[in-house]
């Protein structure tokens, strides 16, 4: 487990020394990782060290996706996560009025650079349908719809989920 940590001492006496671990190949699920250390003494950092937890999901899905800051004013960018081990070919995003009608499509190619993780688009959308026309203010819902190797991306619920559902989210604007 040693080759995957790096040490970065203290630079000064007011910076934290920095630990990095770079989980390689995990199977997925939860895991709990506890660091404890020692100083060139042998005294103890601390007796509980420090730990977190955190959780590996190698398949391909899409989550915590949501439009920041909401409720928008000016512009909007897109905040979410990718699990799994490729990024998905097409990724899109659908504006719609409360009665479905898509007002504006947000493409791949429009959000800018994305990676496994968590992502936050370079892309700001400015609150415009199609034409390029500002929206009214309201309530908008947005579509997320993602396909990996021609198929759709699972797009996986968490608790922090409960205004994305289905793959479908509210917006508001207000000007």
């Amino acid at each position: 487990i040693m080759e995957n940590v790096v040490f970065i001492p203290s630079q000064s006496a007011t910076k934290e020394a920095i630990l990095r671990y770079s989980a390689q190949n995990l199977p997925s699920g939860t895991y709990k990782l506890t660091v404890l250390g020692n100083d060139m003494s042998a005294n103890e950092s601390s007796k509980q060290g420090y730990t977190i937890h955190f959780e590996v999901i190698q398949s391909a899905s899409i989550t915590n996706f949501f439009p920041y800051p909401n409720p928008a004013s000016s512009s909007v960018q897109f905040v979410f996560t990718l699990t799994g081990k490729e990024i998905p070919d097409d990724i899109q995003i659908q504006i719609m009025t409360v009665t479905g009608k898509i007002v504006r499509k947000i493409t791949r190619a429009e959000l800018g650079f994305i990676t496994i993780g968590h992502n936050i688009t370079e892309f700001a959308w400015d609150c415009t349908d199609q034409f390029g026309d500002r929206l009214a203010n309201g309530v908008y819902l947005y579509k997320v719809k993602a396909q990996l190797n021609g198929e759709t991306l699972k797009i996986r619920e968490t608790s922090g989920d409960h205004f994305f559902t289905n793959g479908i989210g509210k917006l508001y604007i207000i000007n």
